[in-house]
């Protein structure tokens, strides 16, 4: 029966009678395929109607965005002074980012450095390690806000300001030999306020005096992580907090707020009634060191390496080792997951290191210590006074130190 019409079902059914469709023009002069509209389109008094609600979107978008660093230092009330400082700190971090990661940086690092070094070794200064402290104190310098920087790369403080408010001590890029091998570096710094009280005495006297104040002190502390991401952790004494560099826009973005070092486990049944039903969010099983010197530890740190590495420690669970040999990589790594990061040997600085990473680690909840005392409590004598150093979580700090003898004391001259 031939089609007409009038039978529009028939029409429908028996669509492969039509005739085929036209071939499509080629692909170059083929114009852009057009979106379908699933709605009509907006009248004009639609439209008007939806401007509030798209201005509230935004705004709700906008207050939903996390906040740069200096928002926060804002949003939290930092003092200006401070604030400003720390906006210098950043500026100079975001340069050795970028010399960091540079070509040529290897050179850098396996060149030797001129004139005279603090410290032999694997910490003699680098070029490298001294183009960053020429960064931060430049950087410092026009700040405008800082008295005293000490750093680990000089012998002694420089006086920068008579007018300054704050104290700066830095280790301007920790682990410089691993930036041959792409192995994370970072620079580690602390702030105290300047002792107007001893104004009266004389510079070199008065910067020393600054420098060797007690880590209770401190206003703020922080350390920027050169890696796969650039972060810059820091505590102004209410909470340790991470934010991560966009290089698109060059701000650092608040990415972990309020960090808490992890407990070693979360353990929960899941319904009273079935008590063999539990979930159980393991974190915080990791120990942190260079246990190749065990035999050199002495027998309350290797007891208790022994101990938790069996699952025998306070916490049924076999702890597992994890160890980059990079400061900043190993603390950062504990303070996200949890656990203990250790150096035994009186190796770590007690001013440029210690002091700034045990004020992160409490604020997180955490705890530094040396194997027998809290880290913050000890005062200094000398601006590179060296010390074992323990960070970590509360439970795992207050079990490795029950057992007593826990610091290295037996130094056989290797560099690691």
């Amino acid at each position: 029966m031939p089609l007409s019409s009038s039978s529009p079902s028939l029409h429908l059914h028996h669509h492969h009678h039509l005739p085929p469709a036209p071939p499509l023009p080629p692909t170059s002069n083929r114009p852009p395929p057009h979106t379908r509209l699933l709605l009509p389109p907006l009248t004009r008094r639609r439209a008007l109607a939806c401007q509030p609600l798209a201005a509230a979107t935004d705004g709700m978008a906008a207050a939903a965005s996390p906040p740069t660093l200096l928002e926060h230092m804002g949003q939290a009330g930092t003092p200006a002074d401070l604030a400003v400082l720390v906006a210098h700190i950043q500026g100079a971090c975001k340069r050795i980012a970028a010399l960091v990661a540079s070509p040529g940086n290897a050179d850098l690092s396996r060149a030797k450095a001129g004139g005279q070094a603090v410290a032999a070794g694997r910490d003699a200064p680098k070029p490298l390690d001294e183009l960053s402290n020429d960064i931060i104190l430049s950087s410092l310098q026009r700040s405008g806000k800082v008295a005293v920087l000490a750093s680990e790369e000089n012998d002694l403080p420089i006086w920068i300001s008579d007018d300054g408010p704050y104290v700066v001590v830095t280790d301007p890029l920790d682990g410089s030999r691993n930036i041959e091998v792409s192995i994370p570096t970072g620079t580690i710094f602390g702030i105290y306020n300047r002792l107007v009280e001893l104004d009266h005495l004389p510079l070199e006297e008065r910067a020393q005096l600054n420098s060797l104040q007690s880590g209770t002190r401190l206003v703020a502390s922080g350390y920027v992580l050169y890696s796969s991401a650039t972060i810059l952790c820091i505590s102004f004494g209410a909470g340790t907090h991470a934010f991560t560099l966009d290089w698109s826009t060059g701000e650092f973005i608040l990415t972990h707020p309020s960090i808490q070092i992890p407990p070693r486990a979360i353990s929960f049944t899941v319904l009273p009634l079935l008590k063999k039903l539990q979930l159980h969010i393991m974190s915080g099983q990791i120990y942190s060191v260079n246990d190749a010197r065990y035999f050199d530890w002495p027998e309350g740190l290797r007891k208790y390496i022994d101990t938790i590495r069996q699952g025998k420690g306070q916490y049924p669970k076999k702890y597992s080792a994890r160890y980059v040999c990079s400061l900043v990589a190993d603390f950062h790594r504990t303070l996200i997951y949890g656990g203990v990061a250790m150096n035994p040997r009186n190796h770590l600085r007690l001013v440029y290191e210690a002091n700034p990473l045990s004020f992160l680690a409490e604020q997180a909840g955490g705890r530094g210590s040396d194997g027998k005392n809290r880290i913050l409590s000890i005062q200094p004598v000398k601006l590179h006074q060296r010390l074992p150093l323990f960070l970590g979580s509360m439970e795992d700090m207050l079990e490795l130190e029950s057992y007593g003898d826990v610091q290295q004391k037996v130094n056989p001259g290797y560099e690691v």
